[in-house]
């Protein structure tokens, strides 16, 4: 991707706040489905291998939640402030 090309995607991305609102809102959706999990598989599961996998598909998901969390965070703070610094009007 050159580089104007990505300029015009953040401000895109930026004017854009319903869809960062519901990638923050899903990310952390997803970490609370892997919080689930994760004491599912510590209070309800006796010792064996099964709680593991299970303890591990719940990181996994409470990982994947996060990240995506964070995403829709950044896009909903910091793209708005580089909207508003790449913003043509304030140039003249």
């Amino acid at each position: 991707m050159k580089r104007p090309d990505l300029k015009r995607w953040l401000l895109r991305r930026a004017d854009s706040p319903r869809q960062n609102l519901n990638l923050l809102l899903g990310g952390f959706t997803l970490f609370s489905a892997g919080a689930a999990v994760l004491l599912l598989a510590e209070y309800l599961i006796g010792d064996s291998w099964q709680r593991e996998l299970l303890a591990l598909g719940g990181l996994i998901l409470a990982g994947a939640g996060s990240i995506l969390a964070a995403v829709g965070y950044l896009c909903l703070s910091l793209l708005r402030l580089f909207r508003f610094f790449n913003d043509d009007r304030h140039h003249d």
